[in-house]
Order: structure tokens, then sequence, then C-alpha cells
């Protein structure tokens, strides 16, 4: 057997309330450029399922952008590090810098990609560098600034200038190479979030948390004009991104806008164009970065939304996508289409996929709670949260219908619907077990070990329970009631995961001492063994719907995929298939896997019969 990646269903960029994110771009690709925890993700605006992703840095990244040739890569983490990479062959590490004592929330190239200009945090008073990008050598002195440098511009034109911005409300200017402080600007009355150089270095703009933009010369520095308040924005602005003429302005903004500027002969800007999304009108609308490539506007919400406005028709509502921005710890198909796929993040998202096309949907629950497991009946998903409480939502195509919660009285551990009669929900606790029908407690069962994992048979006449001591206790359920009928002893750690195949005639189990083992459900015997792979705890287990293929995942990034009739020494093992461990894994048929992780990525394989 091979494999193959076949789709990629993107994270989304991470944000934070109150900041702006930096996205960038190559006009030549028509790529963004976006970081999510350790990954930085390369997504091409015609076609969003074409994603590549950096994942090197030891530390979350905050900000990535193209060389001026777009053969290179600068980004930046949050201990000070700027890592240079190839755009091709594998993203080779060119250099690799500490430039600053703390986190950089911006960085430029020179227009001839020769130097790199870095600002952000740190002790002391390097707060901005500048430096050659092949040696590291500094080019100047950054004086001037007494906080956080939130965003730097390198002048795209000779004589070559470089402007700075923070959380002092300064506008810095500074002259060079070698660099040394010209000018400072105190127009601002609040953080200065964004500062940017129009495309041919004729002036720049620098907008704040003052709701407020204000338009420099580019050579000397000196106020030339504003934007006008007229229609302006009511809330911070957060980001400001030039046309590729130059002539007009990108902002966005805390009052869940985008507008699109005329920047007149006289330097001052009116409002040309309101643009607004769809959304729910929350917090999350909040609009925090932004982007003009091309004939692209760009936005991201801090929902984590993109949307993708035409300058060439702004009449024309946007194409919107998003996805998770957190890790993806559970992934389920609905059976009745097994081409659409429910994936749910800790804090509460539950996003819909449709193989081929991808994002289709965020499922818009009335109570957001946070979201531990997941489960999908024919029209009802099951969810379990950190509240004690189960959830019972049903499904009206994209829209979540009423929602029942059912206060357990116990933290969930883990949940298991019986597939055929799936108003039978078996929950584990730390002490037992909990059995729901419908909406209804039925038992609460104290089984004197602690319990780690549990899987009920789609009849829901059979109960599997794993403990922290490695055995499998299997159960019958005659009413309401646990008859133990064997304890199966071969695991050497914690149960994580125990999954039926779906003709019922084994199960597996796996562990937190990384092994796998698949039992025989008819004699209890063990059916494959020395599935023994894996370097880290195994998270989860799905098998084919013809059963005769298992995939494991683990926290070491890896997923493993084995035929139950071949040797062990057959398998295909996946390396890497997300950053920081496997968390959610189900076939959509007999070739097709669907892996997700703490990256917040959602990857489709497709494996080829050997």
């Amino acid at each position: 057997m091979s494999h193959e990646l076949a789709e990629t269903y993107a994270c989304m960029p991470t944000t934070e309330r109150g900041r702006g994110i930096l996205i960038s771009g190559d006009s030549k690709s028509n790529s963004i450029l976006y970081t999510n925890s350790r990954s930085v993700v390369i997504m091409n605006l015609l076609n969003p399922l074409q994603v590549s992703v950096y994942g090197d840095h030891a530390y979350p990244v905050t900000v990535a952008r193209f060389s001026p040739n777009g053969e290179w890569i600068a980004s930046a983490d949050v201990s000070g590090t700027v890592r240079i990479w190839g755009t091709r062959n594998d993203f080779v590490l060119k250099k690799e810098f500490r430039v600053l004592s703390g986190r950089i929330d911006d960085l430029q190239w020179s227009p001839d990609g020769l130097r790199i200009v870095a600002c952000g945090d740190g002790k002391g008073k390097s707060l901005v560098r500048a430096f050659m990008w092949d040696s590291g050598t500094n080019v100047g002195e950054f004086d001037g600034h007494s906080r956080r440098v939130l965003s730097c511009a390198y002048k795209p034109t000779r004589p070559f200038r470089i402007v700075t911005c923070g959380e002092d409300f300064l506008v810095n200017f500074y002259e060079g190479p070698p660099f040394r402080f010209k000018s400072s600007h105190r127009d601002h009355s609040n953080f200065v979030n964004c500062v940017r150089y129009s495309p041919d270095g004729s002036k720049f703009i620098s907008v704040s948390s003052d709701k407020k933009g204000i338009i420099f010369d580019g050579k000397s520095g000196e106020k030339i004009g504003e934007l006008s308040s007229e229609g302006a924005h009511t809330g911070s602005i957060y980001a400001v991104s030039w046309s590729p003429d130059g002539k007009q302005l990108l902002t966005v903004s805390a009052d869940k806008s985008a507008k699109v500027w005329d920047i007149s002969e006289d330097n001052n800007g009116k409002v040309k164009k309101t643009l607004t999304s769809p959304g729910s009108g929350g917090v999350e609308d909040m609009l925090v970065g932004c982007l003009w490539l091309n004939d692209y506007l760009v936005t991201v919400s801090l929902g984590g939304t993109i949307s993708i406005f035409l300058a060439s028709d702004l009449d024309k509502a946007p194409t919107m996508f998003s996805g998770h921005m957190k890790n993806v710890s559970s992934l389920t198909i609905l059976r009745s289409n097994p081409r659409v796929l429910l994936s749910s993040s800790y804090d509460g998202l539950i996003v819909k996929w449709i193989q081929g096309i991808g994002y289709s949907g965020k499922l818009q629950r009335k109570d957001n709670s946070q979201i531990k497991c997941l489960a999908a009946a024919e029209e009802e998903i099951v969810t379990s949260g950190f509240d004690n409480k189960i959830w019972r939502v049903s499904l009206h195509g994209d829209q979540c219908g009423d929602a029942e919660a059912i206060d357990i009285g116990n933290q969930p551990k883990d949940l298991s619907v019986a597939l055929l009669s799936p108003e039978f929900a078996l929950v584990s606790i730390d002490s037992g077990v909990v059995m729901l029908r419908g909406t209804k407690v039925v038992s609460t069962i104290n089984l004197g070990f602690a319990v780690t994992a549990s899987a009920v048979s789609p009849d829901g006449s059979e109960a599997i329970i794993g403990g922290q001591d490695g055995k499998l206790h299997i159960y019958s359920i005659s009413g309401d009631t646990l008859v133990e009928e064997t304890v199966l002893e071969k695991h050497r750690g914690a149960i994580t995961a125990i999954h039926y195949s779906p003709d019922v005639s084994m199960f597996a189990s796996g562990d937190a001492n990384r092994e796998v083992i698949v039992w025989d459900h008819a004699s209890w015997e063990v059916k494959l063994k020395n599935m023994l792979y894996h370097t880290a705890r195994v998270n989860s287990l799905a098998w084919s719907p013809d059963s005769r293929r298992i995939s494991t995942g683990s926290l070491d990034t890896c997923v493993i995929i084995y035929e139950i009739d071949q040797p062990v020494s057959s398998r295909i093992t996946i390396k890497g298939a997300h950053l920081g461990g496997v968390y959610g894994l189900t076939f959509t048929d007999e070739y097709t896997l669907v892996s997700s992780g703490e990256d917040a990525f959602i990857r489709v394989w497709r494996i080829t019969p050997p």
C-alpha cells in the first residue's frame, strides 16, 4: 500500500482580542501567508485547498513575509527568532537569527532583498533591529521607542527609510542605511497598530486604536494628510494595506467593517466603500487583519473567517471560508452522506466540510460551550464538554436545531453512541460510567477502578471499558445494568481509545504506552499484535467501512495504517501528519482516511491498494 495527501483543510490565523494581525502575500503567485501556533501557512487565494505549511519553528510564529523576488520567506516567532527559508525544495532553511529578546510583531524586507527590519517586544532598548539577511550584521541604531513596537515598514524606493510605530503612541522615522533616528510624530492618542509604505514609496500611512489614519511624506517623514472623519471607523483600526497603484487603501477595524479609501492628490483619504461580511454581528466578527493583493481584498475576523472581495467589483458578495484555530480533537462523518465531515475543537467550534469542496460552514449552536468529545448519529450530534453536561443537538442541514443538555454530575471522559439505536449513549467518568437513553440518565455505575476510555457496541448490547491500569473490562448490557463478562490484560499503559470494527467481528484498543491491539470479538483472543510503531501515546483509532484496515493516530505526529489480514510489517506510516500530534481519525470510504490534530488542520489521505 502507498498513500498520498489528497486535500488539506487549513487552520485559520491565530487572533487575539484587542490586537491586529499582519498577513502578507506574494502578488506573483496570488498566495497569502499567515500564522497559527507553530505553523506558517501558505494559501493560494484562487484555490484555498492548495495549502502548504512550514512547521519548523520551536515557538509560536507571529509574522511571515515573502522576499521581494518571492523566492524566500522570513518568519518570526515569540522568542525573537527569525528564520529565512526557501519557498521551494522542501522549505530548505537558509539562516536563523535571534533578533530581539522578546516577541517579534512585524518584519519587512528591503526592496533589494538584502536587509530585514524586525520589531516587537524586548528587554531594554532593543525593540527594533535591521540586519543583513545573509550575515545578521546590524545596519543602524533604532532609538526612540519606550514600549512594544507593533509594526515597521521599509521604504520600497531609494533613498531608503524605515518607519516604526507602537504602544507608546509614536510613529518614528529613520534615515539610512546605516539607519539613524530622524524624527518622531505624536499625532496619535492611542496604540499605533500598523504602518505601511505606498508601493512607489512616496508616502506612508499609520493607523491607530484612536480610529485615525495619518499620511506622511515618504522621504521627509512630514505629516501631509489624513483619513477623513466622514464615514470613518467607529472602532480601533487594526491594519491597513495599499492598493497596487497606491491610489487607494484598505483598512479593517474593531467596528466589524472594512473600508476602501480613495487617496486624493492632496493626500487626504475619503471613504469609497464600506465592506461588511454577513455574520452574527458578535465579537468574533471584529476585523483584525487585511491585505490588498492584486485584485483581491482579503480581510480576517477575530473568529477566524477569511473574506475575499474583488477590487474590480466591490458590490459582489465576498467569498468566505473559515476553519479551526485550535486543536481539532474530534472528527466524525454523517453516515447518511460520508462526504460530509464534522470536526470540533475544544473552544466549542463545530465545522462542516464537504470532501472535494472544503469548508461548508460552522454549525451555529445556541450554546457555544466547550467541546471535548463529539459523536454523530443520523440527524443528531452528541457532544460533551468540561461543564459536566452532555448535549444532544438536532441537525437540520447547516443549522443546529434545539439542544438539550443532560447534567451527569461528573466530568465526562469519553462518549460513545450505539449507532443502531442512537438514543442510547455511554459516557465514561473517572470512577465508572453513566448510561443515557434519550435525555435521561438511566444509571450511574461505579466500577471500582479508574476509567480512561469506553466504547459501546452498535446494537447497544455490550460495552468495553478501559482503565488506567491497562485492563479492558467487557460487560454485557442488560436493561440499565452492566454484567462483567471478562477482563483482557495485554496493555502496559492506560487505555486511551477503544473502537469496534464496523462488522463487529473485532475491536481495537490503544494505550498511553504507544501500543495498539486488535482483538477477535468472538474468542477475545489477540488478532493482530506487535503494533508498536508509534513512539508516544495513541490518541485515536479508526476502522475502514469494510473492517479490513485500521488506522492509528498518535502524539508522535504520525498516522499508521495496518491491513488486518497482512503482517504488521506491510503497514503505511504517514510521518508528521499533524504538528503537535494526531487527535482525530475517520475513514470516509475503504481507501480514504481523514485526520486532524493539534495544528488545527484537517487532511484527507488517499490510500492506494497493494
